[in-house]
């Protein structure tokens, strides 16, 4: 079960969270605390609005998809695309709205890792643009 740190007073800048997110439609339903520890993910300070979040199958958690030699990991087994991180967040507070529906603007100035084709095809009802 992920857990979050809520002593923790440290800003984040969400300047270009509106422009990556371009069109919100449907979240999941009340967000979720993500579960940070995929390989790449903890050596992070924030997650950035763009993020790809998986959800395993057998337990129902969602998780920032891992980072590997700065670009996204493969799909781990029994896990599935669940969508994408709507506003920045820290990682030892990553309180999650999850897009499941909308745009987003992946231009590689505002999206620092570029999203996966079987993330964009798995998220089918989710736009992704360079505009």
């Amino acid at each position: 079960m992920a857990v979050v740190d809520t002593t923790n007073q440290v800003t984040v800048d969400t300047s270009k969270d509106n422009v990556v997110i371009m069109k919100l439609l449907e979240t999941v339903p009340g967000g979720r605390t993500l579960d940070v520890s995929r390989p790449g993910i903890s050596a992070l300070t924030v997650l950035q609005a763009g993020h790809v979040i998986i959800r395993e199958t057998a337990t129902g958690e969602f998780k920032a998809l891992g980072l590997s030699s700065g670009s996204y990991e493969t799909l781990p087994a029994s896990h599935t695309y669940a969508g994408i991180l709507t506003n920045s967040v820290l990682v030892s507070k990553p309180h999650a709205a999850i897009m499941t529906r909308g745009t987003v603007n992946e231009s590689a100035d505002l999206v620092p890792y570029a999203i996966p084709a079987a993330a964009k095809t798995a998220l089918k009802v989710i736009q992704f643009t360079t505009e």
